[in-house]
């Protein structure tokens, strides 16, 4: 992507966009049958951007309807993986062609920066799209042993009609994360986008039809959780469900697919992710930028941000000083401003719920100023039970308690329902590989912050996930049924039977 644009230049692109606003269901924009709508609100400014498709159950039988006939006649699910391939990798090219219109439009929606669409979300989006498009002819199915008289093949088929939940932190890039796989692997998809950021999901549909992805098999459903996002879950026509969202909500489409038709179910969820920072970590001021990144970054509205610091005491005070230097140079505001790193807290009521841990009871070290749906970066010096400690806020709160020995840290670490991801800072790789395998979560970073890459699985321990992993390998093991073909090869019917 060529270097970013000035905030004015931004501003023009903003005035000039024409925003979808209507489900896209099999292979074209509709209303809700019921033609409802509810607005879709610039979180940064109040102002209402469009007024989007309220889908309830009707719309959701219609998508679901339609990918099903998609998926049973075969026109991508059993199209040649290399075709598969071709289609996927030109979406990737109108993703990139496009990608500055995606890159306003999804800051307009969710109140992230440019910065981060520009540089982050829309460049992984692209990026995810491509590595599982390469990836669909190179995924060998098996065979197993047998005698000399049966042949034993392991078939990867594609589970179905698959509805793809997505959250409203990371709008386009989880899209990506969903649909690369599933559509990779030869499955009818019907997406729903959180409720809150639907604009760019009915734009990649759009985009998807031009690329060549036949009708009916990328559906787009927008509306509510209790209208759109229940009646997927409870559908005895969808085959498998893959949820991000709050450990809460996920909870539900486990008791949806149990009170309907036992679909396979897939979630990744909430975290509460530990940074250990032990004395003997090199380069204080390296470690601060990777704590400021993952505690400040897209606002703190991040399922694997670094919210708990767990910190060597003889050394906090010195790195506390070096996280608020850098902190300060993550600047907050308008978002279409390409030199701001913190933009506006997606909706009111989020915005409502984390000011709702900044109540004065703790000892704040930096910030604490929210106002106008902005919340700066914050850091809170709290003890172990403390609310803001165990509860994921989802802002840019970073919360800091200290510890003598790496044991109390990994302890700390783990004291916690959620076991999404973790950072650990050490000199002494030993000490600091022992503590990444002691810590129950799925990605554990040593001396960085990060989640991996596309061909690292990223999901969860205990309440941040279930049912299996996006990205790598792993994420197509979700979108396929395992298939066992035993054949006969003896030509003696007794030994057949035998």
């Amino acid at each position: 992507m060529s270097d970013l644009l000035t905030t004015q230049e931004y501003k023009s692109i903003a005035a000039g966009l024409s925003l979808p606003h209507q489900a896209f269901i099999d292979g074209s924009f509709r209303s809700a049958i019921s033609g409802k709508t509810f607005a879709t609100t610039n979180p940064a400014t109040g102002a209402d951007l469009t007024q989007i498709a309220a889908c309830d159950a009707a719309d959701v039988d219609v998508a679901v309807e339609k990918a099903r006939d998609a998926f049973e006649d075969g026109r991508w699910s059993r199209l040649h993986p290399s075709a598969r391939k071709e289609v996927l990798i030109k979406l990737a090219k109108l993703i990139k062609r496009n990608a500055r219109e995606l890159a306003v439009m999804e800051s307009l929606d969710s109140g992230k920066t440019i910065f981060d669409c520009e540089t982050v979300d829309v460049p992984e989006t692209i990026h995810c799209l491509i590595w599982h498009a390469e990836l669909i002819d190179k995924i060998y199915d098996q065979t197993a042993p047998a005698s000399d008289d049966h042949l034993a093949m392991i078939l990867r088929e594609p589970v179905g009609v698959v509805g793809l939940v997505l959250p409203w932190n990371f709008p386009l890039l989880m899209l990506a994360w969903k649909i690369g796989p599933a559509l990779a692997a030869g499955c009818s998809v019907v997406v729903k986008p959180a409720e809150e950021t639907s604009l760019t999901a009915l734009r990649i549909a759009e985009l998807a039809m031009e690329a060549g992805i036949p009708a009916g098999v990328f559906n787009v459903v927008t509306g509510s959780g209790p209208d759109v996002g229940e009646p997927l879950g409870r559908h005895p026509d969808v085959d498998m469900v893959s949820f991000t969202g709050s450990t809460a909500t996920g909870r539900r489409f486990l008791s949806y697919s149990g009170e309907s038709n036992l679909k396979e179910v897939t979630l990744e969820m909430g975290g509460k992710n530990p940074a250990i920072v032990m004395a003997d970590a090199e380069n204080l001021d390296r470690v601060a930028a990777h704590i400021v990144n993952g505690a400040f970054w897209n606002m703190g509205e991040n399922c694997s941000a670094s919210s708990r610091l767990i910190v060597a005491r003889e050394i906090k005070d010195a790195l506390i000083d070096k996280i608020i230097a850098h902190a300060r140079e993550w600047p907050m505001g308008d978002p279409l401003d390409p030199a701001n790193r913190i933009g506006a807290l997606v909706s009111q009521a989020h915005f409502d719920k984390v000011c709702s841990y900044l109540d004065g009871s703790q000892r704040i070290l930096l910030g604490g100023t929210a106002e106008n749906g902005f919340v700066e970066p914050t850091i809170l010096e709290v003890p172990a039970d403390a609310k803001a400690w165990r509860e994921e806020i989802f802002g840019p709160v970073l919360s800091v308690t200290t510890v003598d020995t790496m044991d109390q840290a990994v302890a700390l670490a783990n004291d916690t329902e959620y076991g999404l991801a973790a950072s650990v800072f050490s000199s002494n790789i030993k000490q600091a590989l022992r503590a990444a395998r002691a810590i129950r979560a799925g990605t554990v970073t040593v001396n960085s912050f990060g989640e991996g890459d596309s061909a690292t699985p990223f999901g969860g321990y205990k309440q941040s996930g279930f049912g299996g992993r996006d990205n790598g390998i792993h994420a197509h093991d979700q979108y396929t049924q395992i298939k066992t073909l035993w054949i006969d090869l003896s030509d003696d019917a007794d030994e057949a039977v035998s």
